[in-house]
């Protein structure tokens, strides 16, 4: 008799995942997803991912032995999105969903509340946006937000204390450390003189991380630090716009776009100083590399930016699209003879003191296990739930299930 797909994904004695990731391009969410992945205890966890379409993201998963499906996930998932996703519960054995991204999360809550079972929406932005809201209320999904500012705007907006979880990302403090700059790195790679410095941009080039804001700091800074290059690392939609900008303020020769790398350690290795230009942020993996790396990071007062950096030890906080003192911030740790080293070791230590990968593991694995129904309970859940199902279930039960009481239950139903 032919298996089905997740046959060999099913486990035995451990609680099945099903990461369910609105995109799959390089971006945070997707390295998030792939740490959390690679991390996650193999004894206790297994995992099955849920992705929109086939990339190189799905291939590295795949590469970890991750059983990876793929279906359409727009922001109102279509029929045939839904009815595969509560059949992969089924035939997976699925204990508990995970989502990644408005859109699958809306997915993730239809499919949960289909089939009985618990889903947890890691939220990666600084705020708790509508449609997450939305699905939060409607299907008593517990939500997990990365920082404290998203902690305390969900409270603000009326998510229960008991569906809300705090988990601050972290960062593979052996992954990233201080080591010689790389024979064949970035430098080599850009022409750049073994002899200067480097102050780098590491992200996306889109809207939202003010790539354009480290532009203009690196042409302010770049007259009072004549031995210094500006390096973009990323890709995105403003990268055309960026190239036009370059050249239009003269700044060929210091300012290099350096696109896509996979190498992002060697690559902070061969930087001096982190900028983090953004206009919006949670707690940026960027930020937490570099810091790891022995980097002192400029960075603009977003998010949870302001809880990982110790203004003047570790590095500066700025006001959003002030890049006259990014330019400023630069020139003093570049400038001043022995800032760059201890502020260098300074910033390694607060990443290994407090932004620790393990400690972020540890976090969503005893949130997941807490999540998990049963083997009991998960058998006495119907896998679609009728009204007539409803009035059997024993609402405390079920809403343990699901991660909420049974007053807030009642009140979804």
């Amino acid at each position: 008799m032919p298996q089905d797909p997740l046959t060999r994904n099913r486990p035995t004695g451990r609680i099945h995942v099903l990461e369910v990731v609105g995109n799959a391009i390089v971006g945070g969410m997707e390295t998030y997803v792939e740490r959390l992945v690679e991390h996650l205890p193999a004894e206790r966890f297994a995992i099955t991912a849920l992705c929109p379409f086939e990339s190189p993201f799905t291939e590295r998963l795949r590469a970890r032995d991750v059983e990876v499906l793929v279906t359409p996930m727009p922001d109102d998932p279509p029929w045939s999105s839904i009815q595969m996703t509560c059949a992969m519960i089924k035939a997976g054995a699925i204990d508990v969903l995970h989502a990644h991204l408005p859109n699958a999360h809306a997915l993730a809550g239809i499919a949960g509340r289909l089939t009985g079972k618990p889903v947890l929406a890691t939220l990666h932005g600084h705020r708790v946006g509508v449609l997450d809201l939305e699905i939060h209320r409607n299907a008593g999904t517990h939500l997990s937000v990365v920082c404290r500012q998203s902690y305390f705007h969900a409270l603000g907006l009326g998510v229960s204390a008991g569906q809300l979880s705090c988990n601050p990302n972290g960062v593979d403090t052996e992954a990233f450390r201080p080591r010689a700059r790389p024979a064949d790195g970035i430098r080599a790679a850009l022409r750049i003189p073994a002899s200067a410095r480097v102050v780098g941009f590491l992200g996306r080039l889109s809207p939202e991380k003010g790539p354009e804001v480290f532009l203009r700091a690196a042409l302010l800074a770049s007259s009072r630090l004549p031995d210094t290059h500006f390096v973009l690392v990323g890709d995105g939609p403003l990268a055309p716009a960026l190239r036009e900008m370059i050249v239009r303020l003269q700044l060929a020769d210091r300012v290099h776009l350096a696109g896509l790398r996979r190498d992002v350690a060697a690559v902070l290795n061969d930087m001096d100083v982190l900028v983090s230009s953004s206009h919006s942020e949670a707690m940026p993996l960027a930020v937490m590399e570099a810091m790891a790396s022995g980097l002192p990071v400029v960075a603009t007062r977003v998010g949870g930016v302001p809880d990982m950096i110790d203004q003047g030890e570790s590095g500066w906080l700025v006001a959003p699209s002030d890049f006259d003192e990014i330019a400023t911030r630069l020139v003093r740790i570049l400038a001043t003879p022995g800032e760059l080293e201890r502020m260098g070791r300074a910033a390694r230590a607060r990443a290994v003191d407090k932004m620790a990968l393990t400690d972020s593991v540890d976090g969503i694995a005893q949130l997941l296990t807490r999540l998990a129904p049963t083997r009991t309970t998960q058998r006495e859940i119907s896998a679609v739930v009728s009204d007539a199902s409803r009035r059997r279930a024993d609402p405390a039960r079920t809403a343990a299930a699901n991660g909420a009481s049974a007053a807030e239950v009642s009140r979804a139903d």
